[in-house]
């Protein structure tokens, strides 16, 4: 997978001045383009469209310094005008296109190559799991997306649980683990530099019928997963446990994500500093890309 990633960066380069369409992601890597995307993301701290716009950013003012026009760049980039290209390179440089031709400001971002880094020794545990189709039942909200800390929004829609639901979940639940689970799904774009909304399940799983209205219910077809237990300080264990997940083990795994929900739950009975947790993330076996 390292292989295929600076296959497309090097794809990418050769071809800064177009769009990057979405077959070509998934010719080059095998992936759909919606998960290599939300890969990359994870294993970068930007996304995919971010990363390209610095790139062409960069390129700009090495040809801004050696004598190109204005006019020349912004059309070669896409943009309609060069009013509307000076605005976007101010704002990722700090300066007009005209000072950087005048007093020679340099300011680069190197393009990426990836490899696979080993942190520390530090490995992961983790098992795959082959789950008949399944429902989850209870509720939901869109909520903001944050990586790290406790995501109040969440607690809101914790504490937002009737007693009578509580006891319809629990009544329906029937399925491992027999407590709440959290779901995430329906990510707005750029959620992964933590911007926009997803939507939040916080429910049961079970394989009864769903007889109250008072629930919401998602479907989760047959499917394999890729199950990381983890335990430590609740919620920055299971934090870090879902973000090396994407960033470190996905890319040499030889899986690709699935289109569905991802899926965590957490035992903080006793406490939030020694919390045990999973993380589910559904995967499916990667196509190698044709030579």
């Amino acid at each position: 997978m390292v292989k295929a990633l600076n296959e497309l960066m090097d794809f990418i380069e050769q071809h800064l001045t177009e769009e990057l369409l979405d077959s070509e992601i998934t010719k080059i890597t095998g992936l759909s383009a919606h998960h290599f995307k939300r890969m990359f993301s994870y294993m970068s701290g930007m996304t995919l469209h971010t990363y390209i716009r610095n790139r062409r950013f960069s390129i700009a003012n090495e040809k801004l310094v050696h004598g190109s026009s204005v006019t020349e760049i912004a059309y070669l980039y896409g943009y309609q005008s060069v009013e509307g290209f000076s605005r976007a390179f101010r704002d990722w440089s700090g300066h007009l296109p005209s000072e950087v031709m005048k007093n020679h400001f340099q300011k680069s971002f190197p393009r990426f190559t990836f490899y696979i880094d080993i942190k520390g020794g530090t490995s992961m545990e983790f098992k795959l799991e082959e789950k008949e189709a399944f429902q989850i039942v209870g509720v939901s909200k869109r909520v903001p997306i944050q990586f790290e800390g406790v995501n109040e929004e969440i607690m809101e829609l914790a504490k937002s649980i009737t007693e009578e639901q509580r006891a319809h979940m629990h009544e329906l639940g029937n399925l491992y683990p027999h407590r709440a689970l959290n779901a995430s799904f329906n990510f707005d774009d750029g959620h992964l530099e933590e911007e926009g909304y997803l939507t939040h399940m916080i429910g049961f799983a079970t394989t009864r019928e769903i007889k109250y209205d008072d629930l919401e219910v998602i479907s989760i077809p047959k499917s394999l997963w890729a199950i990381f237990p983890n335990t430590g300080p609740f919620p920055n264990t299971l934090q870090e446990t879902m973000a090396r997940t994407y960033a470190e083990w996905l890319p040499s795994s030889g899986y690709a994500l699935q289109d569905l929900p991802s899926i965590s739950f957490s035992k903080i009975e006793t406490g939030y500093d020694n919390v045990y947790s999973e993380v589910w993330v559904p995967v499916k076996v990667r196509e190698e890309p044709e030579s």
